[in-house]
């Protein structure tokens, strides 16, 4: 990547630098340790071979959002490749929990936790080479998004790796294999833009390389079919909002046209909430509003009905204690 291309754009996931984040502890397997002390074995599945699925989440004034919705596709994720976590969920909520009080966190936190199938015998790919069980890393982190990205939006470049299908790496996995998504990531930062967007096999527009990707078109809001993508947990959000909002919602295949053409776009991600995009492939999108936010209407209204359900379905230690 060029250094101009990288100065000139930041991405869906750049963050408000912490001086706090360079002292917190880490849980591995349950043990908490220093930043700089928490490592995993070379012989590790998802160093070897990316074997595992993850989740990232948001602890919100004490409690993390939705967090049912992320430990059902963590679970479900698991079971589609054959990998016991090794704890049900009430012990895997607790261990999160714990690892958040250690640090004293209670707000404004980004959470990534994940899971592999574990420490391997010998660096192959068979799971049956697997010894032990699955290694399982809490990371927390102070993170919140750049103003300056959530208010001006997000410039976006239509790459050319595509999106798979479910009869190649079904993309309903949340999984460590992430090498599709890095490559349009590099395409699009060559490109100047801050994210891709990725295409399906018969070139559809599918979703984002780290986000979900919407657009309004004359006060509908489209999204792809999902098939391509991952069940996003604030895409689905997003889109039960529409319909209890009663704004018009598609779950549908488009083409770019479709998008060339649309009022607004925005993209969708646990971290950032709705982030607007100004611009696709050239394209000017949407206009910046009088207090300089490039969010159109329906992407402002979705944006402040979506922070109210972040405060309405918030799970807090003491739920966890007693359910």
């Amino acid at each position: 990547m060029s250094s101009s291309a990288a100065a000139a754009t930041t991405g869906t996931h750049d963050f408000v630098d912490d001086p706090r984040n360079a002292s917190i502890l880490i849980s591995v397997n349950g043990t908490l340790k220093l930043r700089a002390e928490a490592t995993v074995s070379v012989f590790d599945s998802g160093f070897v071979l990316g074997d595992g699925v993850w989740e990232g989440l948001r602890l919100v004034d004490g409690g993390i959002a939705f967090l049912d919705a992320h430990l059902d596709r963590l679970y479900e994720g698991a079971k589609a490749i054959r990998m016991e976590i090794g704890l049900d969920r009430r012990a895997l909520a607790a261990r999160l929990f714990d690892c958040l009080d250690a640090n004293g966190m209670t707000d404004g936190v980004h959470i990534r936790l994940m899971v592999t199938r574990g420490v391997k015998r010998t660096p192959y790919q068979d799971p049956r080479m697997t010894i032990g069980p699955a290694t399982m890393v809490i990371i927390p982190e102070y993170k919140t998004p750049l103003p300056e990205v959530t208010r001006r939006g997000l410039k976006l470049f239509t790459v050319h790796i595509r999106r798979t299908g479910p009869a190649e790496q079904d993309q309903k996995l949340n999984s460590h294999s992430k090498l599709n998504c890095i490559l349009a990531c590099i395409q699009a930062a060559e490109a100047g833009a801050d994210e891709a967007l990725m295409l399906d096999d018969a070139g559809a527009v599918a979703t984002c390389n780290s986000t979900h990707f919407f657009i309004v078109r004359r006060g509908e809001v489209w999204t792809s079919d999902g098939l391509y993508c991952l069940g996003g947990i604030t895409r689905a959000n997003v889109i039960r909002l529409c319909r209890e909002a009663g704004i018009p919602v598609h779950e549908k295949r488009f083409s770019l046209t479709d998008v060339y053409g649309a009022d607004e776009a925005f993209v969708t991600g646990s971290f950032a909430g709705l982030t607007p995009v100004n611009n696709v492939d050239g394209r000017a999108i949407g206009e910046m509003n009088a207090d300089g936010d490039h969010a159109g209407p329906v992407t402002r209204t979705l944006r402040a009905l979506y922070r109210d359900l972040i405060g309405r379905e918030l799970t807090r230690r003491t739920d966890i204690e007693a359910a």
